[in-house]
């Protein structure tokens, strides 16, 4: 599955319980239509992880927009009020970046780093 989003604030790292380290952000993904005659639109917002390098993480910068290849999963949870609720959740095999990260790099240039596979 792919999908194309925007991302909503900068990468992290953390580690598991099992000390492994995965690279975690957030997208959204914009949905437009119509009702009514009336032009709407709709966000759904995505956590994901990247399992393959946290040295991808400085340059995964909120506002970046990008390319994913993975697969979507739903997780069930419960919120502090005892209502049961689901947050979307996508498993990030491949990034490809459709803009270039505001992250500047070591000489000071902005980063031109387009494909983490």
């Amino acid at each position: 599955m792919e999908i194309t989003a925007r991302v909503v604030a900068d990468a992290t790292v953390r580690k598991t319980n099992s000390e492994k380290e995965v690279t975690g952000f957030r997208v959204a993904v914009n949905r437009a239509y119509s009702s009514n005659g009336e032009r709407r639109e709709e966000t759904a917002f995505i956590e994901c992880d990247y399992w393959r390098s946290t040295k991808i993480a400085p340059y995964i910068t909120k506002g970046l927009l990008v390319q994913l290849s993975g697969f979507m999963t739903a997780r069930a949870w419960v919120s502090r009020d005892g209502e049961p609720m689901a947050s979307l959740h996508f498993n990030t095999s491949d990034i490809q970046f459709l803009t270039a990260s505001a992250k500047p790099d070591a000489d000071g240039e902005q980063s031109q780093l387009k494909r983490q596979r």
